[in-house]
């Protein structure tokens, strides 16, 4: 598309002015010389500028900068202005129009440098040649020109030796199919070729232009398929490009993230080793106590053995407490065994083990992209739930929805599904827990039972739940549940899934984010979301993941 006109002056002034500076350059001679690139000694073609400002065939000029390729820098070859890197080159449409103006300005024949042979007086170009009489002929002289077969006429040109037998020094009629070579009249007959198969001149040329016709389209075809894949990257690489701008704001929060995260477990772990030493600390002090307080005892009793006076003795009033030897014996062997064999190492290592585990799968769950958001399936839900018209949310009442009965419909446990199942990939989605003090959410195959007690979510092969019950908090599957710490939990939940790695893992998004569970196995059906409430509500906050 041609750059729009400037708004301050008049294209079609400008065009005049331009046609007759053309014009006028034309007539002095001196446009060729301005055209003419000083490289390649011809008419511009595809010109392009540097930033320079000098103009260059781009052919030409990509050739020049291919050579200085490697050499530390890249420069102009005409005014050596240098570049640190290789110079982006700018479309020069005005030089273009002018150069491709001047061309078809042109006559061929003034191009090709022949001219008339009768002409003698004045240089007038030829038109056509004719290859009998050897001579170049103008439009005067051609009109008289004998018009008979042995006459044969052509376009201009200098070499005229090319357009006959080397042997014969006789006019190529015939074209060789055997050989492939153009002949005369002589070498078909009595020459080399004698007894080939042999065509006119217009004959094979027409074939061969057949053929070339039938390559060019598939060339043509070929170059389009080309600009259509350099197009559909293009288009790639821009979507590219705007994934990656987010990818980097995602990729810095992570590792600002996982910054802060190895620095509480460095913290935990550090505080767990000295944290040993301190409770040996204590219960030293502790035995150094108790052994003050033995100490005590023995030199009581010394005495008493020593004294002479029965009345005395008998009458002392704390010789039961002083006679038990057996208090607190066992607790301080126990944790004196503990602390002697305690594997503090093992403990680190174990520590740090979790703590890593936990960091790689917040990696994994951070590091997800593009996926729909978890819609409710209404034909799921158990009758005495209420769906949200967005499909987000899920109330539990006790009233009878009088919802109509359907075998996807659960029958006996509050419970719903999601509509989008999930094969393959990398998934999240999280949900607000607030509203209900007694839920579980999780996932399940679309083959668990409806109805029944065993439909419950984690109470079947077919399905992995985190559940609350009251101040409990357990993750459960097959019926086997596993009780989690009373740690405060945050409104919010998030279910990972992990489908090739067989994973479905569970996290408190408080901050920072807790991972509670994942169980491991292998998957054998599409997984929905799943939902079960009884009183107050669930919100579905959001997911997202890659299919």
């Amino acid at each position: 598309m041609s750059p729009l006109p400037h708004p301050h002056f008049s294209p079609v002034s400008e065009t005049f002015s331009f046609i007759s500076l053309l014009l006028s350059a034309m007539a002095s001679g001196d446009l060729r010389a301005e055209l003419e690139y000083s490289v390649c000694l011809n008419i511009y073609t595809d010109p392009v500028t540097l930033k320079c400002g000098h103009n260059f065939c781009r052919v030409c000029i990509d050739h020049v900068l291919d050579t200085q390729e490697g050499s530390g820098g890249y420069s102009c070859p005409e005014c050596r202005e240098k570049f640190p890197d290789r110079p982006a080159l700018q479309k020069n449409m005005k030089l273009r129009n002018i150069a491709e103006t001047f061309l078809s300005a042109q006559p061929d024949r003034e191009e090709s440098g022949v001219f008339c042979t009768h002409c003698v007086d004045s240089p007038v170009p030829a038109v056509r040649s004719c290859l009998l009489c050897e001579a170049y002929l103008c439009d005067k002289h051609l009109r008289v020109h004998k018009k008979s077969p042995e006459h044969i006429l052509c376009d201009p040109t200098l070499s005229m030796e090319n357009r006959k037998c080397s042997v014969h020094k006789k006019i190529l009629e015939y074209y060789c199919t055997e050989d492939e070579t153009c002949i005369c009249v002589s070498c078909s007959l009595a020459g080399e070729h004698r007894g080939h198969q042999v065509e006119t001149l217009d004959e094979a040329s027409e074939k061969k232009k057949e053929t070339l016709r039938n390559v060019l389209q598939k060339l043509l075809t070929k170059r389009e398929e080309m600009e259509e894949r350099v197009q559909s990257l293009q288009e790639h690489r821009r979507k590219v490009e705007e994934e990656a701008a987010g990818d980097t704001e995602r990729v810095t929060d992570l590792f600002r993230d996982l910054g802060r995260r190895l620095e509480d477990l460095e913290k935990r772990v550090l505080r767990d080793i000295s944290g040993r030493a301190e409770r040996i600390s204590i219960s030293i002090r502790d035995l150094e106590i108790k052994k003050e307080e033995l100490s005590r005892k023995i030199r009581h009793i010394e005495e008493l053995c020593n004294m002479t006076d029965p009345l005395t003795v008998l009458q002392e009033s704390d010789t039961g407490d002083l006679c038990d030897t057996e208090d607190g014996d066992d607790e301080d062997r126990e944790r004196h065994e503990e602390l002697l064999h305690d594997g503090g190492g093992l403990d680190v290592a174990g520590v740090l083990h979790t703590g890593l585990s936990d960091i790689i799968t917040e990696v994994n769950v951070y590091y997800i992209q593009g996926a729909a958001d978890i819609l409710l399936d209404g034909n799921t839900a158990n009758k005495y739930l209420q769906i949200s018209d967005d499909r987000k949310t899920v109330s539990g009442s006790d009233r009878n929805q009088n919802l109509p009965e359907t075998p996807e419909r659960f029958q006996y446990h509050s419970q719903v599904m999601s509509s989008q199942s999930f094969s393959s990939g990398r998934h999240y989605w999280e949900v607000d827990v607030g509203g209900s003090d007694d839920w579980i959410v999780g996932m399940c195959y679309p083959s668990i039972e409806r109805r029944g007690r065993e439909a419950l979510i984690g109470d079947n092969k077919k399905s992995w739940g985190l559940d609350r019950e009251g101040d409990k908090y357990s993750v459960i599957h097959d019926s086997e549940g596993i009780l989690l710490p009373t740690n405060p939990f945050s409104d919010r939940v998030r279910i990972y899934l992990d489908y090739e790695a067989g994973r479905i893992s569970f996290y408190d998004l408080c901050d920072p984010i807790r991972h509670l569970h994942t169980f491991t196995t292998t998957f054998t059906e599409p997984l929905h979301a799943g939902i079960g409430v009884w009183g107050g509500c669930i919100e579905i906050c959001g997911g997202r993941g890659e299919m």
